[in-house]
């Protein structure tokens, strides 16, 4: 019997951290995933990364259902800071962790999850300059390459030199 393959939801918007989008984007890939990488706009729309690295929407955020996904990967860079201000990005965050699937955040990705209200109790890590935001929140924040909380299906990093041990948490949560 064949298992279908794990459903990835990756979000998009201009100034991305470009490797905190595109390695993930890579290694799902290559782990069998399907990955559908959305934006604010139409499929198709093309944003560009902090360092001017182009990619493509497959689809738009509103368009999307939680329930067609298993995880949700949310780079860092600025973008998250623009897209947490929509209602559609915080209700498909939140309704993806409310069925207790994996979210997996680095860098500045965390403002999306906090702006979804689901941070409180929740262990994560970030760029140290979310310290402040995840702590008043509710979030337990430690400098650490990766965090997991089993409990709650989370998976944070730092920064881009965390990926490996950041994906390698993920693809474990995922298949596990």
């Amino acid at each position: 019997m064949n298992t279908p393959a794990p459903r990835a939801l990756i979000f998009v918007g201009d100034d991305y951290e470009d490797l905190e989008l595109q390695y993930p984007r890579l290694r799902l890939l290559e782990a069998g995933c399907a990955v559908t990488v959305a934006g604010l706009d139409a499929p198709g729309t093309k944003y560009h990364g902090k360092h001017g690295y182009p990619q493509a929407s497959d689809a738009k955020i509103a368009d999307l259902n939680a329930d067609d996904f298993d995880t949700l990967v949310v780079p860092g860079g600025w973008m998250p800071d623009k897209l947490r201000r929509y209602d559609e990005v915080k209700s498909i965050t939140k309704a993806i962790a409310d069925a207790g699937k994996p979210i997996a955040s680095v860098c500045h990705g965390p403002w999306i999850d906090i702006s979804a209200g689901i941070v409180k109790g929740v262990h994560y890590t970030s760029t140290p300059g979310l310290t402040d935001d995840l702590t008043n929140a509710g979030a337990i924040w430690q400098d650490a390459e990766v965090v997991v909380d089993e409990q709650h299906r989370r998976v944070s990093s730092r920064r881009p030199d965390d990926l490996p041990a950041f994906m390698a948490a993920l693809l474990k949560m995922l298949h596990a």
